[in-house]
């Protein structure tokens, strides 16, 4: 259920403010096939990497042309949402189905263009028990999902229709919301074609860029959601988080951030108390805190009321051993008003995701 939420508040990002002025009216549509390959990022997945998995990529494109000024910082992005369809050609893995909000980035006189979108997922054969118990990568049906593609992207070559062509990356995983969660990441070639609709079309509108200054800028989140440690079967657990920090601006488009983190994260008290019990010999003290204390750098990229942002920390108080003093953080956030926002995070140990976050902060 939580991740239905993440999907929902990314899509209230990318859609929920609407143009200010006359819209624009134009929109194209793109159809992708892909091929490719599941990458062995982790040897547990071997048994499922047997095929090369192919599926098509669809998306539905709105143009922007500098109706709003952050349009233009970005060099006129497209703002959109997309429908993939991926079969593994492996009956353990399944299938999955994913729905997205996307944006396009153009570079390079606009024929290259690189589109990130963050959605949900659904695999159609995850992780049983009894009857699918070789699925160690899919531990839900609803999945979080990440996918990039980088394409040479020209549109009317003959009249209303265009061509892409490039490389795609698409990304399935829970977050540890349940275990199992190995994950997997797929990387594929794609062609295909995109139309353009008739409609209104504008001229790009340009603006002198007007520069952002801020003082330092205190900022309070309270963070929460559910995982599950590693050890199939050992249930979900609530956790929450507070964090604290300060930001400075750098410009309109970034700033810098230095802050600490509280966790309260009960899947440890869990998991240290099954270690004391099963693994005497590792000489774990059934009493161990199970909080954490962390300090972190990070930045923050302003898209219009949406921001992502990356962070780096170090933990400084440290109990219980679990995958190590360093972790990081990718955050999609959404203002409402200039002081109270959104956010939804991975937090992660390098590649090893620990949990979805749930948040809501305020700027001051």
């Amino acid at each position: 259920m939580n991740l239905r939420v993440f999907a929902i508040l990314f899509f209230i990002a990318v859609f929920g403010r609407s143009q200010e002025g006359k819209p624009s009216h134009s929109y194209t549509f793109d159809a992708n096939a892909f091929y490719g390959s599941i990458l062995l990022h982790n040897p547990d997945i071997s048994h499922l990497i047997t095929e090369h998995p192919s599926g098509v990529i669809l998306g539905y494109n709105r143009k922007t042309f500098g109706l709003e000024e952050w349009q233009q910082y970005y060099n006129y992005p497209d703002l959109g949402a997309s429908l993939i369809y991926q079969d593994s050609h492996n009956e353990t893995l399944g299938d999955a189905y994913g729905l997205y909000a996307h944006f396009n980035f153009y570079f390079f006189k606009r024929n290259l263009q690189f589109r990130i979108g963050q959605g949900l997922a659904y695999a159609t054969n995850p992780y049983d028990r009894e009857t699918n118990f070789r699925n160690n990568a899919y531990g839900s049906r609803f999945l979080s999902s990440t996918f990039m593609m980088f394409n040479y992207h020209k549109e009317h070559l003959y009249k209303n229709l265009g061509l892409k062509l490039g490389l795609s990356i698409v990304h399935y995983s829970n977050a540890n919301v349940k275990a199992p969660n190995t994950s997997t990441n797929t990387i594929a070639f794609n062609a295909g074609l995109v139309y353009s609709f008739d409609g209104e079309e504008m001229d790009y509108i340009k603006r002198e860029k007007e520069n952002i200054t801020e003082p330092v800028r205190y900022n309070l989140v309270l963070r929460g959601g559910v995982n599950e440690s590693d050890n199939i079967g050992h249930g979900q657990y609530g956790f929450f988080i507070l964090s604290g920090y300060a930001d400075k601006r750098l410009g309109r488009r970034s700033a810098i951030q230095l802050g600490t983190d509280v966790f309260f994260s009960n899947f440890l008290k869990e998991l240290i108390e099954f270690q004391s019990i099963s693994f005497p010999e590792n000489d774990i003290d059934a009493d161990t805190d199970h909080k954490r204390v962390g300090v972190f750098l990070g930045h923050e990229l302003f898209i219009n009321k949406l921001s992502i942002g990356t962070q780096l920390g170090y933990y400084v108080y440290y109990p219980y051993d679990f995958e190590g003093k360093l972790y990081n953080r990718v955050s999609i956030k959404r203002y409402f008003g200039d002081k109270v926002f959104g956010v939804v995070s991975l937090k992660s140990h390098g590649a090893a995701a620990e949990a979805v976050e749930f948040g809501i902060g305020v700027r001051l």
